[in-house]
């Protein structure tokens, strides 16, 4: 009984959507979830409802995901409900666990080989043996294109059909590319080497072709849960079904409109072709958004309802659920630096009335568009933090800690508690856990140095379970050695740890974050969507990744485009992507005074949002309405008839058509919405200063129950010039 009121209470306060998720069958469940729809809960109590119920073992879940952050918060979850011993890793920190457990068995009792922390030195090597210079940047992007391929099953033989037929954009002549993948794999086996694709497919090899392997593999995972399915990549989906191995207890999450990595080859047809591939598979549709106001999740709905092509199937519209918010902003700037100095003077206000830096974020394309904006909030004294350009593992002084935590895994005893063990050594990189120094650059190393700290408190709180048969396992305290594998992991996959202070980041690195308010910035063709989009489906990622990045606001979403790119620089126009907004409102300078922060701005205008569903609103008759089309109309007909009987007495006296007295949506919103006081007037599109000076007292005396006759018997109206 106690389990049963166990597994009952976790179905508590879930919405009709997420106790269907919770509560499905075992077998196949596909679970479509929209940004803000509280997917994580609704996996995690899938999880523990199962668990307390008895349906399941915790020790016999893998639950997988593609960031270490989202591991660590799902372990959490399940913790605060009860359920302990769930393995939830990233599909790499799975595989190495595996890989390295069996590696005396599948090696011969040969250790497992050394983890590549990065492809860029010996791709810079192969470049060089195949006659073909390059620099960093360049070796980069070669060993992007290895990864792809390599994560797409693609062998160096079959990379030239392979590249043509994705439509891929290669770094170099694909023969060339071809040459260089070879070297790569030739140099990784010369020096006993792999990376981390190998791993994955390593983890493959020992479950299909040495059966004892599967069997135990098998025997310790029978129930699997996938997160962000759309990510998923041709490696990572073999190494699931080699998981299963014909089973069907699966469960995945994920939403197709989110689909933003198939340049590293991810791809959401998996996701797509689940009912397919699983015949009788439950699919359950996630579509309340509790992260943002209605007034954001509109935006985004009205973004994503243009979106076309195959991801566009599954595509979710959302239903607000929070209390309603500030309409989103579109701003509209004469050049970059308006527009930068402008984002930090807002940054600034958010922050003086209380926002705290670290909930505010500033997104763009591509990170080279950072410079202005850490320029701008420098000059505004606004703190910030740049994500993903140069990213935390790439720091000097990161770099050089992980060398010490290294050579440290040689000297400091096993048992050493693993924070002790980092501590200690770090003071040999100068670190001191006292307070921070003073001077900012040596207090930032001083607080990175911290952070590789408090990541070890965190990875010491879970225990590697390590099979020991059949039905048993043990857990195992992590080591310094683990840690810094842990690190390496990180590093490749960029993970960096929160700071207090404004986020600077690219679209693509904000996927999966939230922040209480979100600036998108250089909104203008060419960069959103980019240049290289030539295709279709690369046009639909790019409006994707919009779509992604409004969703990541909770309360103000601020949308803004320069005119050009420099002072009088070349024009440009706005994103393809943005709505059709009505900018007959004029021009809005900032106030003047403030020095650079309040260069002004050429244009304001606000996004319409529908009164009944909270749907933007892009055509013109819908925003005077207030409503979508196909919302249900509230009119009251007898006021609506008088009102048509008095434009057409005024249109009269003036000598004009009736339509320039007030068009037929601005009757029928008068009607509908019915304004009892002139803010509220003068809140309808199509009724400005000048027309509210006109006719607002004969429109209000109208809608408060006043006779055409009592309005204007005799009366005529005339127009100053």
């Amino acid at each position: 009984m106690v389990v049963h009121s166990a597994s009952e209470q976790v179905l508590a306060g879930l919405d009709p959507e997420q106790r269907s998720a919770v509560t499905a069958p075992a077998g196949p469940v596909c679970i479509l979830a929209g940004a803000g729809t509280g997917k994580t809960r609704a996996i995690t109590s899938r999880i523990a409802h199962r668990a307390l119920s008895g349906e399941i073992s915790p020790r016999h879940v893998l639950a997988v995901t593609f960031t270490a952050r989202a591991a660590a918060e799902m372990r959490s979850r399940l913790t605060v409900l009860g359920v302990g011993g769930v393995q939830a890793r990233t599909f790499h920190a799975a595989a190495l666990r595996q890989v390295r457990y069996f590696a005396p068995r599948l090696l011969a009792g040969r250790a497992m080989p050394e983890l590549l922390d990065s492809k860029v030195r010996l791709v810079t090597l192969a470049a060089a043996r195949v006659g073909l210079r390059t620099d960093r940047a360049a070796a980069r992007d070669l060993a992007g294109e290895i990864e792809w391929a390599k994560s797409s099953l693609v062998e160096p033989t079959d990379y030239v059909v392979s590249a043509a037929r994705a439509l891929r954009d290669t770094p170099h002549e694909p023969a060339k590319v071809a040459e260089v993948f070879t070297a790569y794999e030739q140099l990784k086996r010369s020096n006993g080497v792999i990376d981390f694709e190998d791993m994955l497919r390593a983890a493959v090899w020992g479950i299909e072709e040495h059966p004892d392997v599967g069997e135990q593999v098998r025997g310790q995972y029978r129930h699997f849960v996938v997160d962000e399915y759309q990510d998923v990549n041709p490696l990572q989906q073999r190494l699931l079904d080699a998981w299963l191995g014909g089973r069907n207890d699966l469960t995945v999450v994920g939403d197709a409109s989110q689909t933003i990595y198939s340049f590293t080859g991810a791809t959401s047809a998996y996701l797509v072709d689940f009912p397919r591939r699983h015949r009788g598979a439950t699919v359950v549709r996630l579509v309340r958004d509790y992260r943002s106001t209605p007034q954001v999740v509109g935006l985004a709905n009205a973004v994503i309802s243009q979106a076309r092509g195959t991801e566009a199937r599954l595509r979710l519209e959302l239903s607000g659920q929070r209390p309603p918010g500030p309409e989103p902003d579109l701003r509209i700037f004469t050049d970059e630096p308006a527009e930068a100095n402008a984002v930090a003077a807002r940054c600034r206000s958010l922050i003086d009335a209380g926002t705290p830096a670290k909930e505010i974020a500033v997104l763009f394309r591509i990170n080279a568009q950072s410079e202005a904006y850490e320029k701008a909030l420098t000059e505004a004294a606004v703190p910030y933090v740049v994500q993903g350009a140069e990213r935390f593992f790439e720091r000097a002084e990161v770099r050089q800690a992980m060398v010490a935590l290294r050579a440290a895994t040689r000297s400091i005893p096993g048992e050493t508690p693993l924070p002790a063990a980092v501590v200690e050594a770090l003071t040999a990189v100068g670190w001191a856990p006292d307070a921070p120094p003073a001077g900012g650059a040596a207090r930032e190393r001083w607080e990175a140095l911290s952070a590789l700290v408090q990541l070890s408190e965190e990875y010491a709180a879970t225990p590697e379970v390590v099979p020991i048969g059949e039905a048993a396992s043990v857990e195992r305290p992590v080591t310094l050695s683990d840690f810094t594998e842990e690190l390496a992991r990180r590093a490749a996959q960029q993970h960096v740890p929160t700071v207090d202070g404004v986020t600077l980041a690219s679209l693509h690195s904000a996927k999966g974050l939230e922040w209480d308010a979100v600036f998108l910035v250089g909104l203008a063709e060419g960069t959103l969507p980019t240049t290289y989009a030539k295709t279709v489906e690369q046009v639909e990622e790019e409006r994707r990744l919009l779509y992604v990045g409004i969703t990541r606001a909770r309360q103000w979403l601020w949308l803004s485009y320069a005119a050009a790119r420099s002072p009088g620089g070349r024009a440009r126009r706005p994103s393809r992507f943005l709505p059709q907004l009505d900018r007959s409102g004029g021009t809005e300078r900032a106030v003047s005074g403030a020095g650079p922060a309040r260069r002004p701005e050429r244009r304001r205008t606000q996004i319409v949002s529908c009164r009944i569903c909270g749907a933007t609103l892009l055509a013109g008759p819908d925003r005077k309405l207030g409503r979508c089309p196909t919302c249900p109309s509230d009119i009251d007909d007898e006021l609506h008839e008088r009102l048509i009987e008095w434009r057409q007495r005024v249109a009269g006296a003036q000598k004009v058509p009736a339509y320039v007295v007030f068009t037929d949506a601005t009757l029928i919103a008068l009607a509908e919405r019915r304004p009892g006081r002139s803010e509220e007037l003068i809140a309808i599109a199509g009724i400005g200063p000048r027309k509210l000076g006109l006719y607002g007292e004969s429109v209000l005396a109208l809608v408060g129950g006043a006779g055409v006759d009592d309005v204007c018997p005799e009366k005529t109206f005339e127009i100053s010039s």
